[in-house]
């Protein structure tokens, strides 16, 4: 009963001492001064003042033994455990978070390429999709292909900037004009990077174009394209010079055996390793109206302009010979090959998207779908408004000077930001 008793005036002495924290600052003037809030007698100071109102307490619970001034001790310790249990909760979200991010980001571990591709087949064999036979020679040419580092072109759809020009020249349907850039082919992605592969697929692609380019073949690998793991590799390699420490610290150094997204900086650090000049600009914020880009999509249009440059009209359709341009944005990224022109002045980007499925892609080369399939990779202002878009433009080659500087700049990247 005694301490049923003692818990009882314990409360109550509690709900007193959180009426008068409430209640401890009153202004006179400019001092700052504390009033009892139940005598009203005036105190300097809060540490006064608790031990003052705690007289007011201390003769009705003689029995608690509690000593002058442990109110204020007791309410210190209540709130240092409140802040701990309120710490802990946060630290728990936190690590569940940062947990969601690593399996979103493929950061966290799971096998990478090969592990992916291998486990979808053994999948397809399972549920009587694929042969044994089968999916023995496959695994045999993805072994070879990753022994190689050389891409062997399963998803690559050639011929799509040719396609593309012939039928802008027969069909108008509303462009003035029309800039393409020079020949890329299309990659697509596949069982071995589903759901995490479009920076590199994005990546073959702006390399297909460079190898097209007689500036840039002294820069690039011999051979074929390189493989999503080589590619990989290469990153790993162009951290390894000193490029973006910031990126590759958030990747732990590693990108091979995992399914980790790559962006911008990325592609950057591995075109400067190479040896070949690149930007990033970042379009942070919507410049029109219902959250639309305007002005990136003005920006691509002097990118791919810039060939027609001289004061003459150029004509309907111009094949330049430039790269395309690597967009990305949260999630996802495309390669820019084109923009149109509208008559009435508007403006749309031609994007190629490594997720849109191969046989889609190959649809640009059937005379009888291809109609379709430009409407496809047709972006209009108002299919573009994500918060925030950033595009790699590739320019010249760098001098091994010129690429020191960009090493050692890298260690605080810096982009252009429009506006």
């Amino acid at each position: 009963m005694g301490v049923c008793q003692w818990s009882s005036k314990q409360d109550i002495r509690k709900k007193n001492l959180t009426k008068c924290i409430s209640m401890l600052f009153r202004f006179s003037g400019e001092e700052k001064r504390s009033m009892c809030p139940v005598c009203s007698a005036v105190c300097d100071d809060e540490l006064a003042l608790h031990q003052h109102v705690e007289e007011h307490f201390s003769g009705t619970a003689k029995d608690s033994a509690v000593s002058p001034g442990s109110d204020f001790r007791l309410a210190r310790q209540l709130q240092a455990e409140e802040d701990e249990r309120r710490r802990k909760e946060e630290a728990k979200l936190e690590a569940e978070e940062f947990k969601k991010l690593k399996e979103q980001f493929g950061v966290g571990g799971g096998g990478g390429y090969r592990q992916q591709i291998e486990r979808r087949m053994e999948k397809a064999v399972a549920r009587g999709l694929m042969a044994p036979a089968d999916f023995h020679n496959k695994r045999a040419k993805v072994m070879e292909s990753l022994a190689s580092g050389v891409d062997d072109g399963s998803t690559r759809t050639q011929g799509t900037l040719g396609a593309l020009c012939e039928y802008y020249q027969k069909e108008p349907r509303g462009c003035v004009h029309v800039w393409l850039s020079a020949e890329t082919d299309h990659y697509n992605s596949s069982e071995g990077d589903g759901g995490w592969g479009c920076g590199y697929r994005n990546l073959q692609m702006l390399l297909s174009a460079l190898q097209r380019i007689q500036t840039f073949t002294d820069c690039l690998p011999e051979g074929e394209i390189p493989s999503v793991p080589r590619l990989q590799r290469m990153i790993e390699a162009a951290w390894k010079e000193g490029l973006d420490p910031q990126g590759a610290s958030h990747f732990n150094h590693r990108l091979q055996g995992t399914r980790a997204w790559i962006g911008a900086t990325e592609i950057y650090a591995l075109l400067t390793s190479l040896g070949i000049r690149a930007s990033i600009t970042d379009f942070h914020k919507p410049t029109g109206p219902g959250d639309t880009h305007p002005r990136m999509f003005e920006w691509v249009k002097q990118y791919f302009a810039q060939s027609s440059r001289g004061g003459r009209l150029p004509p309907r359709v111009v094949q330049t010979s430039l790269p395309p341009l690597y967009l990305q944005h949260q999630g996802h990224s495309r390669s820019i090959i084109g923009v149109e022109e509208r008559k009435n002045g508007s403006l749309c980007l031609l994007v190629l998207d490594p997720d849109c499925g191969l046989a889609n892609a190959r649809k640009l080369l059937c005379a009888d779908g291809v109609a379709a399939a430009v409407r496809r990779i047709q972006r209009f202002p108002s299919n573009v408004k994500h918060k925030q878009y950033q595009v790699v433009a590739v320019d010249q080659v760098l001098s091994p000077e010129e690429k020191q500087v960009r090493v050692l700049a890298s260690r605080a990247l810096r982009v252009d930001r429009i506006p």
